[in-house]
């Protein structure tokens, strides 16, 4: 991604952005799964006629993105089609705020930096017509109202997920939170509650937030249930408009669902299609590169998938955010030796215990089939031939991807919304099946080899399997097609934000 500074982008592009009528701020948490929809969304918008959109990141995630620019924090940045510019917390170290009184000052903190780039914006012949944010930072609504501007919220996870929450905070928590909370693992498998407009959802598949008893829930947990809480309250009292990161050809019951609710429009796939998988040459701007805070050895880990045989490798990553105990480490080393396909294993470096690093060591030295990385371009990684299936978290950026590149996955849920996510792969989609961690929480050796051998066996189920994820996959390149879905529905969305603009200039 080719950077420069865009200290005199006013200067440089005068004519250029005098025609320009609408300029989008979008606002992202610094972490991996925030950016990297934020900056595509961003890009999307850019290339709209008669649009712009800059990025703001807090200044920790910025300062990762381009390390290149040194340490400043109120550097702007820009990749010829959208700039940078972050924002600051307060603290800028990349912390979350657990405690109310720390949650309060970087609140008040992220209201004036964030003030600070709009009027930053204004000065420069660039004012923001509209202000965007990934989920739970409600202060970006604040500043919009302090600013004048129309603000809309970047859902960046399924529909389902939103009508799901939706419904909870609207007259169907107290039924949900009590089977949660009450039931045992075994029988949360079992009671399914059916909400407005949604297929019957078993409690072990909605997101954690819901089911988790209130008394042993984390700190971190408490945190973004309350933002979430926040967050829908907001868009009812202030009639929202919601970005929402999927297709309708995916998620075509939920968006029905929730509309009668809410103002929504499906804006996705957030993730940029692989350039292999683009229908038009017209189309390659979809192929921008993802955005990563981590090192990686692209060089090596290419070249090695080219040497392996076509969807024969096991690919094994568990997103951004996920440290792996020294058991679990140790049970998915045995079980991918246990089911023998060559595999590449992702295994952050960065907070990794040593007793970890023992285990990835071993499997370095010992198994020659196996690669283990600290990072790698995903995308680039699931749109190569040789890849046979994903072991994942099922994080929602990780399940669009292997989406648009028509990989089957094995979805390994922890927390969040990723058993959801886990039951659209499965249940709805058909392209993955669901693996079950023991009483401690731990994928073992015996799961994963059994449900490795099941997607990349050759039997019945398997080939249904891939038929639908590359039904799917075709379904997603439809959705980002020239005029097609996904560029109708941003231009309307274009349209009622400048429309809204308008509105409210006039009072």
């Amino acid at each position: 991604m080719a950077l420069a500074k865009d200290e005199s982008h006013s200067h440089n592009n005068g004519e250029q952005e005098q025609g320009r009528r609408s300029h989008f701020l979008v606002v992202a948490y610094g972490i991996q799964g925030h950016i990297n929809p934020a900056r595509t969304l961003a890009h999307r918008l850019a290339r709209i006629g008669g649009c712009t959109a800059t990025l703001s990141v807090s200044a920790s995630g910025h300062r990762r993105m381009f390390p290149s620019h040194g340490t400043s924090c109120g550097e702007e940045v820009s990749d010829g089609l959208i700039s940078y510019i972050p924002f600051s917390d307060g603290k800028d170290d990349g912390s979350w705020a657990m405690d109310s009184e720390d949650r309060a000052r970087r609140r008040e903190a992220n209201f004036r930096s964030l003030s600070a780039v709009v009027d930053r914006l204004a000065a420069s012949g660039r004012p923001v017509t509209c202000m965007l944010w990934t989920l739970s930072m409600p202060v970006v609504g604040e500043v919009a109202r302090e600013h004048g501007l129309p603000v809309a919220v970047y859902w960046i996870q399924p529909a389902t997920v939103l009508a799901t929450y939706y419904h909870y905070f609207h007259g169907h928590g107290e039924l949900i939170a009590q089977h949660g909370s009450s039931s045992s693992s075994s029988t949360q498998d079992q009671v399914k509650i059916t909400l407005p407009g949604l297929h019957p959802l078993r409690i072990s598949d909605m997101p954690t937030f819901l089911t988790e008893e209130k008394m042993t829930q984390s700190d971190l947990s408490k945190m973004l249930f309350q933002a979430l809480r926040e967050l829908f309250e907001q868009i009812e009292k202030e009639k929202l408009t919601v970005l929402v990161n999927t297709f309708d050809a995916l998620e075509d019951a939920a968006l029905k669902a929730i509309r009668p609710y809410m103002d929504a429009f499906a804006v996705g796939p957030g993730v940029p299609l692989p350039l292999a998988a683009l229908q038009h040459k017209d189309d390659a701007g979809e192929a921008a590169a993802q955005v990563h805070l981590f090192k990686q050895d692209e060089k090596n880990c290419m070249e090695w998938l080219d040497a392996q045989l076509e969807r024969s490798v096991v690919y094994v990553s568990f997103g951004s955010l996920l440290a792996y105990t020294k058991r679990q480490a140790e049970e998915i080393l045995h079980g991918l030796q246990g089911h023998g396909q060559p595999y590449l294993w992702v295994v952050r470096r960065e907070g990794r215990a040593e007793e970890v690093d023992l285990c990835v060591r071993e499997a370095e030295q010992a198994d020659s089939k196996g690669m283990v990385v600290e990072w790698c371009d995903q995308q680039k990684v699931l749109s190569h031939p040789s890849v046979g299936c994903f072991v994942t978290h099922c994080g929602w950026n990780s399940t669009l991807e292997a989406v648009v590149s028509g990989v089957p996955m094995l979805a390994v849920p922890s927390w969040s919304d990723q058993p959801m996510n886990a039951y659209l792969v499965e249940e709805e989609w058909g392209m993955g099946v669901r693996a079950e961690r023991d009483a401690e929480g731990v994928l073992t050796r015996d799961e994963l080899a059994s449900r490795l051998e099941l997607l990349m066996g050759g039997g019945e189920r398997s080939v249904e399997i891939r038929a639908n994820a590359q039904s799917l996959k075709e379904r997603a390149q439809e959705a980002v097609a020239k005029d097609g879905p996904l560029e109708r529905s941003l231009q309307n969305f274009v349209s009622k934000s400048m429309q809204n603009h308008l509105d409210q200039s006039r009072k």
